[in-house]
């Protein structure tokens, strides 16, 4: 690995006017939406922190995809895994925990919102949602990326750079809903296996970390010592996003009581006669 890794430039205007704009629509969308549903159901407050939550998740991703960090990503492979972390890792936890599909339900009316529940409801919808699926298309997306020719492919075109960031920033979310996140998943197992999901997710980042850092089947072409930084990158890194992901499935769970559990009404003893 003695070259560096193919790029095209990502200054000029549609590289720092766009996302900004698409990061503005969807914070703007948001806060759009939590007046919204203030205003059908005055009584019943939308969290603070669940705003605070989603717009950190703006914020992250704003600094991905904006100087100094995207220029840095262009031209060093460690700079793309700074911005793999916070697309694919940091900012879909911040954006799932502040529930948007929970906040687009209070926000319309009765007959979208039963739409919308009807499509969380598909079977579609019900097979993504399930925790093996998200850690594949997330987790699962290392390999393919790094372990073949594709990561070369895909920077060589802003085409593919883009659809990389989309597939790191969309499998984040997934994973992040499936396992911890705070809106409705009807095909959402319970705790310990999420947790079980949630580990096998570690291990397959901590795996392709050593790997790559040692060399072994690695296929980006760029220089040893900016892999093995980035593999560094990402084991420390997604250690700690993973840690969070932890941390919110275990805040956001609340253990259900099993109803065989739950106490039998007494019936009041008739009064002997006489």
């Amino acid at each position: 690995m003695v070259h560096h890794h193919t790029s095209h430039p990502a200054g000029g205007a549609p590289g720092v006017v766009l996302p900004v704009l698409a990061l503005l629509v969807c914070a703007g969308g948001y806060l759009l939406l939590v007046l919204r549903a203030r205003r059908r159901n005055p009584v019943r407050a939308w969290s603070p922190w669940r705003t605070a939550a989603f717009c950190a998740g703006v914020v992250l991703l704003a600094v991905a995809l904006l100087p100094p960090v995207a220029p840095f990503a262009h031209r060093d492979f460690r700079g793309h895994m700074v911005q793999h972390l916070l697309i694919g890792m940091y900012a879909p936890l911040g954006l799932v925990l502040g529930a948007p599909v929970t906040l687009v339900l209070r926000a319309v009316c009765a007959p979208r919102a039963r739409r919308l529940t009807a499509v969380l409801h598909s079977a579609p919808a019900r097979l993504l949602t399930r925790p093996p699926v998200a850690v594949l298309l997330s987790a699962g997306g290392l390999p393919v990326l790094y372990f073949t020719p594709l990561y070369d492919t895909a920077m060589a075109h802003p085409a593919g750079h883009w659809l990389v960031h989309a597939h790191f920033l969309l499998s984040g979310c997934l994973f992040a809903h499936a396992v911890a996140g705070p809106d409705p998943a009807p095909a959402r197992p319970g705790v310990p296996a999420r947790l079980v999901w949630l580990g096998c997710a570690i291990a397959v980042h901590a795996v392709a970390a050593q790997l790559m850092y040692g060399g072994f089947g690695v296929a980006v072409h760029a220089p040893a010592s900016e892999v093995r930084g980035g593999a560094e990158i990402m084991y420390y890194g997604g250690d700690i996003a993973e840690l969070l992901v932890a941390a919110a499935l275990v805040a956001t769970w609340r253990p259900g009581r099993h109803p065989s559990a739950r106490p039998v009404p007494l019936r009041p003893r008739a009064r002997p006669s006489g």
